[in-house]
């Protein structure tokens, strides 16, 4: 039997790790113990997994056949670089190809270089005034700092800034601490992630999904992590075909250009798309499986995820097969998340119901103390509903929600028909 490790610990690592553990035997490395991975994992240890001489130490002396890094934190530190060094496949891109997701600033000059359709109107800057110049001329923008902030450091007009001003002054507070600032033009869409399998030359496209980054009910409030998401088969209910295909071809172009850059991208290239009057413009770029989006596809991957990983190291890739099911992703999260959550608060699992209900549960940012679950200060766990209509994935969501109780909350109107009506109606209103 093939053996995996696996480094990583949160939602999406277990989603992986469901997959990888049905034909291989796998091991974690992970930072804090997810209580899932571990009882899937032969064997499990605990160490700074952005440190490469930590990751390192714990490899030493075992042997492994295949290797996959997945935060992105984890990555950008080069892990996947020390997993290759260990003489495994390795099925996670090195730091020199993530940085198409660590470094904002690459990602737009390789568009540039290459001419990759889909880039916004945009400039990097270290220039204060240059900064306020710009964001005067384009009027309405959003401003990005240039490396990772957890899908929290975006900040856009309208909905953080009330004026130009409030944008300047977030700019010069990027330039202060970072050093440069990216701002790019306001872009007006429905967004949706779309996941490939990379060999570094040939892609493989997973299903669509939108994902749910505001906070509060029908998409109002503060930035997370994600606290949900749906796919609907092969397109989303306001996508057309040509829609994915212009993303497609945007996600073959990028692996093309990072590999004429000298770097083979061999991973999971998540392209963040928005579709606008104008047609696709990619927003951003990852280097590693969208969390929630992940427990979407993983739950409707119906081929081996070992044997694609092995393929997809060797530089010989095989087609995925998806079912055309719809999902729905629900995440359960602290009361009071995501400004003042409550940590370090029991929760109450009953495996039995949730067993009924049919869904997938996915384990993220909890801690196990004494047989008991605790939360931490971020999302706790992602419930994944698979049917064959939307109303009954997202039933099926919403009742296994109910089946673990503390103090937790989540977002009730994600996969509901009028929420998804509401992005069809808006994206019919932009393409006219």
């Amino acid at each position: 039997m093939m053996k995996v490790v696996l480094v990583g610990n949160g939602a999406r690592e277990h989603a992986v790790a469901a997959e990888l553990a049905k034909d291989a035997e796998l091991y974690a490395i992970m930072s804090k113990k997810n209580p899932a991975i571990a009882h899937l994992s032969k064997e499990y240890w605990i160490c700074n997994i952005e440190n490469p001489d930590a990751v390192a130490a714990v490899l030493k002396g075992k042997q492994f056949d295949l290797g996959f890094a997945s935060p992105d934190a984890t990555l950008a530190a080069g892990i996947s670089d020390v997993l290759e060094a260990h003489g495994m496949n390795v099925a996670s891109p090195s730091k020199a190809a993530s940085r198409i997701e660590w470094d904002k600033s690459f990602l737009r000059n390789l568009a540039e270089k290459y001419h990759i359709a889909g880039a916004p109107i945009h400039k990097v800057t270290g220039d204060p005034d240059e900064a306020a110049s710009y964001i005067t001329d384009l009027g309405e923008v959003a401003v990005k700092p240039l490396g990772l902030t957890g899908g929290k450091g975006v900040k856009v007009s309208g909905d953080h800034f009330a004026s130009p001003e409030q944008a300047v002054e977030y700019a010069k507070s990027l330039i202060k601490k970072d050093g440069s600032v990216l701002i790019e033009e306001k872009l007006i869409g429905e967004e949706f992630t779309l996941q490939a399998f990379c060999d570094g030359s040939n892609i493989a496209l997973m299903p669509p999904v939108q994902d749910h980054k505001r906070a509060y009910p029908d998409d109002k409030g503060p930035n997370t992590g994600g606290m949900g998401s749906y796919s609907t088969g092969i397109l989303l209910p306001f996508l057309k075909d040509s829609d994915i295909e212009q993303a497609n071809k945007i996600i073959r172009d990028t692996a093309h250009a990072v590999k004429k850059e000298g770097s083979l991208f061999r991973g999971i290239l998540y392209g963040q798309f928005i579709v606008t009057k104008k047609g696709i413009k990619l927003i951003e770029f990852n280097a590693r499986f969208g969390d929630p989006e992940a427990m979407n596809v993983m739950s409707l991957l119906e081929d081996s995820l070992s044997n694609i990983f092995i393929s997809m190291a060797d530089g010989r890739l095989k087609k995925a097969k998806f079912s055309d099911d719809t999902t729905v992703v629900k995440y359960l999260v602290p009361e009071g998340y995501p400004e003042n959550p409550q940590k370090d608060k029991p929760v109450n699992i009953d495996n039995a119901a949730l067993e009924k209900t049919g869904a997938k549960v996915y384990y993220a940012a909890v801690y196990e103390t004494g047989n008991r679950i605790y939360t931490t200060s971020s999302r706790s766990f992602g419930m994944a509903g698979r049917a064959r209509t939307l109303e009954e994935a997202e039933q099926i969501a919403e009742k296994a929600c109910s089946c673990i109780t503390g103090p937790l909350w989540h977002r009730s109107d994600i996969g509901t028909r009028k929420l998804i009506q509401s992005k069809i109606e808006r994206m019919k209103s932009i393409r006219d």
